[in-house]
């Protein structure tokens, strides 16, 4: 288990490179957790961009305001400035919860490489093309396999051999492919061979995520998520799409069981 409270298991949402839908699914993770029925908290260290506190921010706002019982982790964001006010946020929000998640910074950061080497699940969020590829591996020009890591699958690689050394703990690293169905198919394969290639060679499992979809935009005004259908009206079929992404996402990330609640329990 993690560092600070020994039942928390705490998953780490982690890309220098903004535009992967990286938040989004961190919410979306969240809130799914917190609808099965587990004690959720939530950490936002981008201070600048802070996606998640303002997404929970208004999920608080249409609770307010609505009056409906929507799941809802306690969540607060991090000042980008000091490691005791790090530390004091980690552990506070720790304290009773069964999960952590962690949004990081689309940047290089001394706070998210703190996260990474507490994280139980480390969760690497991309696109299906090589400029995200280029985040974690090298590939040959002509002939697209993977000639080797790249400096960040490095730090992560280390952040590893930390946790390991530190309480005996391994990261389960996920590379979470989002917005598949955008891409073109000869593109696709070659992404996904080369992603296979290096997974087999730094130690990551490889998952689908969430599509590129209007609806997410559309519900971060309310703070609402997949999981609140009964809250933004008829379904449609983009809607139905998008709950299954999530539910089969929820199954690859295989975080441990702490309610027998179903996802998306009627």
């Amino acid at each position: 288990m993690s560092q600070g409270q020994a039942t928390t298991h705490v998953i780490v949402f982690a890309n220098e490179k903004g535009g992967t839908g990286k938040s989004t699914t961190a919410v979306h993770v969240a809130i799914a957790l917190a609808a099965k029925g587990a004690r959720v908290a939530a950490l936002d260290l981008d201070h600048r961009q802070r996606t998640l506190g303002r997404y929970l921010d208004n999920r608080e706002a249409t609770i307010k305001r609505t009056g409906h019982a929507l799941p809802m982790p306690r969540h607060a964001t991090h000042d980008g400035e000091t490691d005791a006010r790090f530390e004091e946020l980690y552990l506070t929000l720790s304290e009773g919860a069964d999960f952590l998640v962690i949004d990081t910074p689309g940047r290089d950061d001394a706070f998210a490489r703190a996260a990474a080497t507490r994280a139980d699940t480390l969760v690497t969020p991309m696109n299906d093309s090589f400029v995200d590829f280029d985040l974690i591996g090298q590939v040959d020009p002509d002939s697209f396999k993977v000639t080797r890591p790249s400096f960040y699958s490095e730090l992560i690689w280390d952040a590893r051999k930390a946790r390991a050394k530190a309480d005996g703990s391994t990261i389960d690293w996920v590379v979470l492919r989002n917005r598949l169905q955008h891409i073109e198919a000869r593109n696709m394969r070659r992404v996904s061979s080369a992603l296979d290639q290096l997974a087999k060679r730094v130690g990551f499992r490889i998952i689908p995520g969430l599509g590129e979809r209007v609806i997410y935009r559309e519900l971060f005004p309310k703070g609402l998520t997949m999981i609140d259908s009964k809250d933004f009206g008829e379904m449609g079929l983009s809607h139905v799409a998008a709950r299954q992404e999530l539910r089969e996402m929820m199954n690859g990330l295989a975080l441990p069981e702490r309610t027998a609640m179903p996802l998306f329990a009627a």
